[in-house]
């Protein structure tokens, strides 16, 4: 069974800084593309960012870009979402998923997320 774990979800200070981490089991993170989600209480999800599995590239949304930074580790097989000066409005539940195609279909993987808190 996949299962994708997100974690280092805490309550800060706006302007500090938190790391996600986004590991596995049953599937290897390195064969992924892995993209970053928020839900704030009371609106949709969204995507905020995403990691190529080759050369590593990434991409986010402007409402972070600038503050975040999106890496991974594939000798570690996680994947990370940095964030910095972090504002009230980032407050959200992140998760880590991956959608792909494949013989059988879309193939489709999200964790369970982890809550950030950003309050004075």
């Amino acid at each position: 069974q996949v299962q994708l774990v997100e974690s280092g979800g805490d309550s800060v200070q706006p302007g500090g800084s938190l790391t996600l981490s986004c590991g596995a089991s049953g599937v290897t993170l390195e064969q992924l593309a892995i993209g970053w989600f928020r839900q704030a209480p009371g609106k949709e999800r969204e995507g905020i960012s995403c990691i190529s599995v080759r050369n590593h590239i990434t991409s986010s949304i402007d409402t972070v870009k600038g503050r975040i930074i999106t890496s991974r580790d594939d000798d570690k097989d996680t994947v990370y979402l940095q964030m910095n000066n972090m504002k009230p409005e980032d407050t959200a539940v992140y998760t880590c998923g991956s959608t792909y195609y494949s013989g059988r279909g879309r193939i489709a993987y999200r964790g369970q997320g982890t809550q950030v808190t950003v309050s004075p």
